[in-house]
């Protein structure tokens, strides 16, 4: 286990160093899209104007930014496993005149940070990639403070999530991908109802809730959700890459022929759902 742990995350270090230009790219639309998920897990967490927070799996900066904002007083360590996502965040920060906010290399497993260190802790789109989600939370609990908030945000099942069940559904389709083992990183590995309830009061947190948040990923164009994908998406982009071109031509016809159950108004609307949990350490 701890050798495949090792090697996944080995992984997924160099796929999201690769990937963060792409996110630096769609910035602006990231931010938008994401954002009613960011703000239902501050609401969780309760800033106080001098919380000290800890943000696990930041990559580009959202919505650490956003709390190092509502908490002056206070201090937001940014922590991700790839440099390259945390340099995009260290350039907005910087942008943004943040001066309370660190940055830190590290792995969500083993956290460089004392016990009972942070007034909030979370995860915002990042804990069903981890190899070792238990030892992962763990972490978060560890390092968060008695009486302390702890949160995540996960997506939730592929049915309610067209904006990436779509085109990975087609992908899959063409390539005749075998299904990945249950447990597995992966999109929609926390999305069964209760799951991360369950993981929650494992790591020893109490007063846990967990209740759903919907939006829509808005896109003017077919050729405009196939650029953002293909620049975002660590999934699609392995997937596209393993098919012949034959193959991807085929799969970009079908994804566009799709899209078209999803115009409304004048423009691509694709649901996105995500599950937001959150608790308190004892």
């Amino acid at each position: 286990m701890l050798a495949s742990a090792d090697r996944v995350r080995e992984e997924q270090r160099l796929l999201w160093d690769e990937f963060s230009a792409g996110w630096k790219k769609w910035d602006p639309e990231l931010l938008g899209w994401h954002a009613p998920f960011g703000d239902a897990l501050l609401r969780e967490l309760r800033l106080r104007p001098d919380s000290e927070v800890l943000d696990v799996a930041a990559g580009t900066g959202e919505p650490a930014l956003n709390v190092a904002a509502q908490a002056p007083e206070g201090r937001v360590v940014l922590t991700d496993i790839s440099a390259g996502m945390l340099r995009v965040a260290e350039e907005k920060a910087a942008a943004r005149n943040l001066s309370n906010v660190d940055f830190e290399v590290c792995d969500a497993a083993a956290l460089p940070f004392r016990d009972n260190t942070f007034d909030a802790v979370y995860c915002r789109f990042g804990l069903m990639f981890f190899p070792v989600m238990s030892a992962a939370m763990r972490e978060m609990a560890r390092t968060a403070k008695p009486g302390a908030r702890v949160g995540a945000v996960v997506w939730g099942r592929a049915a309610q999530n067209p904006w990436a069940s779509l085109i990975l559904g087609t992908i899959a389709h063409h390539r005749e991908l075998p299904i990945p083992p249950a447990g597995n990183p992966g999109l929609f590995r926390c999305a069964p109802t209760g799951f991360m309830t369950r993981m929650f009061k494992e790591a020893g947190l109490a007063d846990v809730t967990e209740y759903q948040v919907n939006t829509d990923l808005v896109f003017e164009s077919a050729e405009s959700y196939w650029e953002f994908m293909t620049d975002i998406a660590t999934t699609v982009a392995i997937g596209l890459a393993k098919a012949d071109e034959a193959s991807r031509t085929l799969i970009r016809s079908d994804v566009f022929a799709l899209l078209g159950r999803y115009e409304h108004d004048g423009a691509i609307r694709l649901r996105s759902t995500a599950t937001v949990v959150a608790g308190t350490k004892p």
